[in-house]
């Protein structure tokens, strides 16, 4: 029988080659004589009639799998997202059709800092039910932000002798209180209680724990940075308990390093390797259902690397003050790639945000720029649209690639310099001029977050070595 003649007799598309393959085996066991006549129709018609009872017949076992596997699929249009901002390039509007075509979707949106990335592009929320997509949630898991504000005076960065010291002190605190590039590791290892928790919950993260361990308080390679700036309150706080005026505070930007890729990796194969036929051609957004053995098991791992990246930045934080002999007054964090159980449209979702930052309402974060340009401290406003989301910073206009051709490090650094930003290391990737105008962003995401206070980058150290980013 050929594959008309299948998809007459009823057998869906999706499942006519796994049709041929049985009937092929069940000619090389006389038991279909060939590919043709009625005793080929007959046996076909048996396994479509009751598809459920050859489940784990040898010979039409497969067949009889996808057959019930396509009569449980439901087949739903593509979910709509709404668009925050305007600069945004198409690949990533592709990429956000494509996400928004997972038969789990429910909910999508697109903020103003959105470029594309592996599967889900940089600045995606995507909301599904009771299914986890670990290139929705990205490579490096948990990648967040930390600002800690330091008892130090804003005098730290005048050019006066007191500043010049301090500056000094900064340099020599950031030098030594992390490292950069990939695979770094600290020796000795540091300390911290995520290195109690039950790393054996999965293969992966069994195996990675002394990698983990050893790489604890580093902060990687592309876009990570940790940084000494000035902290600008126009008003009182309350949720910081800061009141208005200008403060020393230290921002970093790093996630769960190789133990989280090595996770990303793991669970995204699984995902592939189980996904449909249907869906091939979803590549990389590849789902995991929270029903099954290998979804539990992903989303206890990236929880796990959910805590092991807080974890991570409050060792860099740690390190940072304790060289430079400063004591943190308040602080605020976040993650931005990850997946989080949450309540929209009257059920219980998972929100996917893979560089987008929480904002619900009430709800604090940070939303930083470039090495020249500022970042905020906002205030979520819990806007159902988002799905209680905004950008996780500028976002690039340009690729690496790019970057590297157009701007040279040297002169970069020194036209910082001549505007009072010092930067002791980064790559001509990450030149400001690679980024969108965080000003624009910021002011396309009004109804998203409110500003409660400016950070001015002053001192930068990032990874000068051309690594390649983490997603």
């Amino acid at each position: 029988m050929n594959r008309k003649q299948l998809q007459k007799l009823g057998v869906p598309p999706c499942c006519v080659n796994a049709a041929i393959s049985a009937l092929g085996k069940a000619a090389d066991e006389g038991l279909g004589f060939g590919l043709k006549g009625q005793r080929a129709k007959a046996l076909v018609a048996e396994v479509l009639a009751q598809p459920q009872a050859f489940t784990g017949d040898a010979l039409w076992g497969e067949f009889a799998r996808e057959l019930v596997a396509e009569s449980e699929v439901v087949v739903r249009q593509p979910v709509s997202y709404r668009t925050w901002g305007e600069e945004i390039d198409p690949a990533a509007h592709g990429q956000m059709r494509q996400a928004c075509a997972v038969p789990n979707a429910v909910g999508a949106a697109l903020m103003p800092d959105a470029h594309v990335g592996y599967g889900l592009p940089i600045g995606g929320v995507l909301a599904c039910e009771n299914a986890v997509i670990p290139y929705a949630v990205g490579v490096d898991i948990a990648c967040r932000m930390k600002l800690s504000v330091l008892d130090l005076p804003v005098e730290a960065f005048s050019t006066q002798r007191n500043g010049t010291v301090l500056r000094s002190r900064m340099r020599e605190a950031l030098n030594g209180g992390t490292k950069f590039g990939v695979g770094v590791a600290h020796n000795p290892p540091q300390d911290h209680a995520v290195m109690d928790e039950d790393w054996s919950i999965t293969r992966i993260t069994r195996e990675k724990k002394d990698t983990a361990w050893k790489q604890l308080g580093t902060s990687g390679s592309g876009n990570h940075f940790v940084e000494f700036g000035t902290l600008t309150l126009a008003e009182r706080a309350e949720d910081l308990n800061l009141d208005a005026g200008e403060y020393v505070a230290l921002l970093s930007h790093s996630g769960s390093r190789g133990a989280g890729a090595a996770v990303c990796a793991t669970y995204s194969q699984i995902a592939q390797r189980l996904l449909p036929k249907r869906y091939q051609d979803l590549g990389r957004l590849a789902w995991l259902s929270l029903d099954s053995h290998e979804g539990q098991e992903y989303w206890a791992a990236m929880n796990l690397m959910g805590d092991y990246a807080a974890a991570n930045h409050a060792v860099i934080h740690r390190l940072v003050t304790k060289l430079l002999g400063a004591h943190v007054i308040a602080g605020v964090e976040n993650h931005h790639n990850f997946a989080w159980k949450e309540w929209h449209q009257g059920r219980e979702l998972i929100v996917h945000r893979k560089g987008a930052t929480p904002a619900g309402a009430g709800v604090l974060g940070v939303i930083p720029g470039s090495m020249s340009a500022p970042g905020f401290v906002v205030r979520g406003r819990g806007e159902p649209a988002s799905f209680n989301s905004a950008s996780h910073g500028a976002g690039r206009q340009m690729s690496r690639t790019q970057a590297n051709n157009t701007f040279r490090f040297n002169a970069v650094q020194r036209e910082l310099a001549a505007s009072g930003i010092e930067i002791i290391a980064a790559g001509a990737d990450e030149a400001p001029g690679a980024y969108k105008d965080i000003h624009s962003v910021m002011a396309a995401q009004q109804d998203l977050v409110e500003v409660i206070a400016r950070f001015d980058p002053k001192v930068v150290r990032m990874c000068g070595d051309g690594s390649k980013a983490e997603d």
